[in-house]
């Protein structure tokens, strides 16, 4: 990760921001017709990198295998942090070992649904789907920020 890169992501309140539950907005584009798509997704950043679980067959992964580059954003109005936001941009890895997916994707899922609501039958068959997998950006640029 380059310096200026983990400079920007090291200060107090970006580390604030990525540790909440909040949504994520990941845009993709289709090389072909160059149409962005953005979507919103849950995450979880480990320090370095922004973790998404998706299944293979959604329009997301169909267009990283086609275009890796995406951009990510997290941001929030009015929150404790006031009013802003970290825009992260990078080539997509796709990862699809159950050894690392299984255990990341029960990870996000209970960041957003609790200990116990990770338990129940959807999400739990989600995450050992073979559908599931993993997009995970060490950003390459990242832009903030707060209003």
């Amino acid at each position: 990760m380059d310096s200026s890169v983990k400079e920007v992501l090291s200060q107090a309140w970006v580390k604030e921001l990525l540790n909440q539950a909040l949504p994520a907005r990941l845009a993709t584009a289709d090389p072909r017709t160059m149409q962005p798509h953005v979507v919103p997704v849950w995450f979880e950043w480990d320090g370095e990198r922004i973790w998404i679980s998706s299944f293979r067959s959604t329009r997301k992964i169909r267009e990283i295998r086609r275009n890796p580059r995406i951009s990510i954003v997290v941001d929030v109005d009015n929150g404790p942090l006031g009013t802003c936001a970290v825009t992260m941009e990078g080539q997509a890895e796709l990862i699809a070992d159950p050894e690392v997916v299984v255990p990341r994707s029960t990870t996000i899922y209970a960041r957003y649904l609790g200990e116990e609501g990770v338990k129940d039958p959807e999400p739990a068959s989600w995450i050992v789907d073979p559908e599931n997998l993993l997009i995970c950006l060490a950003p390459e640029k990242v832009y903030t920020f707060r209003g």
